[in-house]
């Protein structure tokens, strides 16, 4: 065997153990010499290594060397699995005219095979474009049809992928019951370290994702600490996945509280986001916004907060916070409305919605708008309401619909005290300090309203201690 090809085995053997710099420098250095021609699965192999070490165009262009090859050696399943994921990273570039051309074509590549698991990568395309017509019944079909496929080949990546896609839609449908079921199953496989790395992480994200946008906080928590603790595990020192996990992670410590550490990884984002994830930097921007404005910091918020916006992330409900915290309301206001109208599909991110409305109901009462908030608060009920009897409401959701609708009535000078007793019941159970902190101040005022001056001076004092504790102004 001469060297080059010993240097291409011993980059096969790196890949099959997941050591991608490893397989990266072999490979790429084989691929380099003029006498060497990598075989498909080779340049398949050399595409991975390179994106996990974040060479997102070496990793498409080698991909591109590796469809041609397999279409040369009549290798249908390959060209179609390779153009598959061509499509799927040309739509992660913002290229959506080559991601729909390369998705055609590894239709073109798998049709008359109809059992081959290639198949589910097929039906998850199918399950994106069903959701994007709103056709909620062609996508749970389609998943399902992707997680039959997934148990028929036995593949425990795709049986999961088949899970979470099948869980995205029910939870969608508002049959969150049955979706989270078969979203703690699927994550179950993960976080057993059942799966190759790439699902493993592609998993990791789409669960946090999924948890947030949904306001789950109990399963975010427990998936961000896996998911930081798979990736800044030695043996994985760079890779894509770690940005898109450790913003998740922010925006939990965020909630709990622990805003120095939140702050230390946020500003570790931009270092590690790859080039195919503009939206992450974005993200981790918004975040430190956020933890500067609430620590009184508001020069450095509202830097945050229009860098968030270059990149591409409205910089909202922060700076209408920001701005209602200045004396703005009508500016709030306005950024808040412009916000909620700009939300394509609002069910996405059930938790971003609900913030928003909480947001706009405090700005409208700020304002005077008391028919506003009045409004804001009814779609936020509407938000946080089980959507069947057989279903539960969602805590962090539920929080900030009681706690709005305790400051509404504090407004229209009505009783106040239930709906503001269920918010801090709420948030200190979800272990969220800051938001329990500012309904003590507003029980605080329920209590004088209702001539408690002993009850007001005890929930004054301990919002005090709290904001104290984390190095917080009380608000807005």
């Amino acid at each position: 065997m001469s060297v080059l090809m010993a240097d291409v085995e011993r980059g096969r053997e790196a890949v099959a153990r997941e050591d991608w710099a490893g397989a990266y420098a072999l490979l790429h250095e084989a691929d380099r010499h003029p006498t060497t021609a990598l075989r498909a699965a080779d340049l398949d192999a050399l595409a991975d290594a390179a994106w996990w070490s974040g060479r997102v165009d070496e990793s498409v262009a080698a991909r591109l060397r590796a469809h041609a090859a397999y279409v040369a050696e009549g290798d249908r399943r390959g060209a179609g699995r390779t153009a598959w994921w061509l499509g799927f990273e040309y739509r992660r570039l913002g290229r959506p005219a080559a991601a729909a051309g390369w998705t055609h074509r590894a239709r073109h590549h798998l049709e008359g095979r109809p059992d081959c698991p290639e198949q589910c990568l097929l039906a998850l395309t199918d399950v994106a474009e069903a959701e994007q017509h709103h056709s909620s019944a062609a996508a749970l079909a389609a998943a399902r049809r992707m997680t039959r496929l997934a148990v028929r080949s036995g593949s425990p990546d795709l049986i999961a992928l088949g899970r979470q896609a099948e869980s995205a839609v029910l939870i969608a449908r508002g049959r969150r019951r049955e979706g989270l079921a078969l979203l703690d199953e699927a994550m179950r496989a993960v976080t057993a370290g059942e799966l190759s790395a790439l699902f493993t992480g592609h998993l990791y994200c789409l669960a946090l994702d999924r948890a947030l946008s949904t306001g789950d906080l109990a399963r975010a928590v427990r998936w961000a600490d896996a998911a930081m603790a798979w990736c800044t595990a030695p043996a994985r020192p760079h890779h894509p996945f770690r940005a898109l996990c450790r913003i998740r992670h922010v925006e939990v410590l965020d909630l709990l509280g622990a805003w120095e550490r939140a702050e230390e990884e946020a500003r570790l984002v931009p270092h590690e986001v790859p080039a195919d994830s503009p939206g992450t930097a974005a993200a981790a921007a918004y975040a430190l916004g956020e933890i500067q404005r609430r620590q009184g910091r508001p020069a450095e918020a509202a830097r945050s907060y229009a860098h968030a916006h270059e990149l591409g992330r409205i910089p909202q409900p922060g700076l209408a916070l920001l701005r209602l915290a200045q004396g703005r309301a009508d500016a709030a206001l306005a950024g808040l409305r412009l916000a909620l109208d700009c939300q394509s599909d609002p069910l996405h991110d059930l938790y971003g919605r609900a913030r928003l409305l909480a947001a706009l109901t405090e700005a409208a009462l700020a304002a005077g708008e008391t028919g506003v908030a009045a409004g804001a608060v009814r779609d936020l009920e509407a938000l946080a309401r089980p959507g069947s009897p057989e279903e539960t409401a969602v805590p962090l959701l539920a929080a900030l619909a009681a706690g709005a609708r305790g400051a509404l009535a504090l407004a229209r000078a009505e009783p106040a005290g239930t709906p503001l007793g269920q918010a801090l019941a709420l948030w200190r159970e979800l272990r969220v300090p800051y938001e329990a902190a500012r309904v003590r101040l507003l029980l605080a005022r329920a209590a004088e309203a209702t001539g408690d001056p002993d009850a007001a001076r005890r929930e004054r004092s301990a919002a005090r201690a709290a904001f104290a504790r984390l190095g917080a102004l009380p608000g807005p």
